[in-house]
């Protein structure tokens, strides 16, 4: 108990006779230290004479002076609302504008290809027609027509020509060898195909129910079913429809016999 009060009047002493730097030091002296403040105690920590000097905790004391390094620096986390929260990133619109240019260019180098392959295509099939005698005849009766879709080839009916007899979904035998030539042009493309079918405006009544309705869409399947049979894979046709009196040929006269006609669009690639 007397050691104990001894040395609690010689603590109290001691704080009342030293400064505050002193007092500081002291308390510094006998607080554990790393290795690098062990090497720098002689120079920083009562150097300067007794109890004098510098702690090495003084923040004027640290021989290296606190500073942000450059991983401070980083932006902040997008998750806590940085700049990059809600703005894309610069490379990444960079790499979508140059993808949509890329695919625009591939898609107008393939139009670019298809426009080649449909001027191809109608000169072997005009050429074809004229080189066969039995065909020669039908030449008026085929046109091609550049269209938004592609190329639409129009195989029409005359007076004196029809594909079908009258209310007949039977091809007669010089409109199967026309499709013929026509099939082997379309053979040198892959691309995708749709066949509609049109009727004029006379009526007609078939067993069943049946119209021009039923009619023209028979007849495209008809026509398909022989493109197909000479070469052209099924997987090409995409569309095959009838739109009976529609979309006629000449407006001005709905009975006009050219309103019967079978449309074959080439399609563009995508």
């Amino acid at each position: 108990m007397m050691t104990a009060m001894m040395a609690f009047f010689l603590l109290m002493w001691i704080l009342g006779a030293t400064q505050e730097v002193q007092r500081k030091s002291v308390a510094d002296f006998f607080t554990p230290s790393s290795s690098m403040a062990q090497v720098q105690m002689g120079a920083l920590a009562g150097s300067n004479g007794l109890l004098g000097g510098k702690s090495i905790i003084d923040p004027d004391g640290f021989p290296y002076t606190a500073k942000q390094t450059a991983m401070m620096q980083m932006v902040t986390p997008r998750s806590e609302g940085g700049p990059t929260e809600n703005e894309p990133s610069p490379n990444s619109e960079n790499a979508r504008d140059n993808d949509a240019q890329t695919q625009a260019e591939s898609k107008q180098a393939a139009q670019d290809a298809d426009k080649a392959n449909f001027d191809k295509m109608e000169k072997e099939v005009k050429e074809q027609l004229a080189a066969n005698p039995n065909l020669e005849q039908l030449q008026t009766q085929v046109q091609f027509v550049r269209e938004k879709e592609g190329l639409r080839i129009e195989v029409i009916d005359k007076a004196d020509f029809a594909m079908f007899p009258l209310g007949s979904i039977k091809l007669q035998p010089k409109a199967q060898a026309l499709l013929v030539e026509i099939a082997r042009s379309l053979a040198s493309t892959d691309n995708k195909l749709s066949v509609r079918g049109h009727t004029d405006s006379v009526a007609f009544a078939g067993k069943d129910g049946r119209n021009n309705w039923s009619l023209s869409a028979e007849r495209a399947e008809s026509t398909r079913a022989m493109l197909e049979k000479n070469g052209i894979k099924a997987d090409r046709f995409t569309q095959i429809e009838g739109v009976a009196d529609t979309a006629p040929y000449n407006p001005n006269d709905p009975k006009d016999p050219r309103n019967r006609r079978i449309s074959i669009t080439v399609k563009f690639r995508d």
